[in-house]
């Protein structure tokens, strides 16, 4: 089994974990990574997506992430998150209706500012929906 190292993942709302693991698989901007006691550190962006934080009992915690930053060093990895979900709170008849909303203002939006900022949340809302369970 792995070494332990400190986790902790928060948003602007609340700490959402903080606790030893084995290991944190994280959607970086730049692809997937596997966080395990010893990593060299770096810092990167994160993608919406959902990450995994395997305890040092084997518990898989799944939240799902909407972008921020990851620091990992010496004391362990901590994620800074837009925004934080453990994955069975999520609720995909909301996000659903979250979705057609979006759509709805990318089509109305008039400036291509405006665009891309609808493009994005519509693309974020499309991850989260994709991490929600039963849909």
């Amino acid at each position: 089994m792995a070494e332990a190292f400190k986790f902790e993942l928060v948003s602007p709302a609340r700490l959402v974990l903080s606790e030893d693991v084995a290991q944190v698989m994280v959607p970086g901007a730049e692809g997937d990574f596997t966080m395990l006691k010893g990593h060299a550190p770096f810092m990167t962006t994160v993608r919406p997506g959902v990450l995994e934080a395997t305890g040092v009992s084997g518990k898989v915690s799944k939240i799902f992430v909407r972008g921020g930053f990851a620091d990992a060093g010496p004391a362990g990895l901590t994620i800074l998150a837009e925004q934080a979900i453990p994955v069975e709170e999520l609720k995909a008849d909301v996000i659903a209706k979250e979705i057609k909303d979006a759509e709805e203002d990318l089509a109305d939006a008039k400036s291509d500012e405006a665009k891309r900022v609808a493009q994005q949340k519509l693309d974020q809302l499309k991850a989260v929906f994709a991490a929600a369970p039963s849909h």
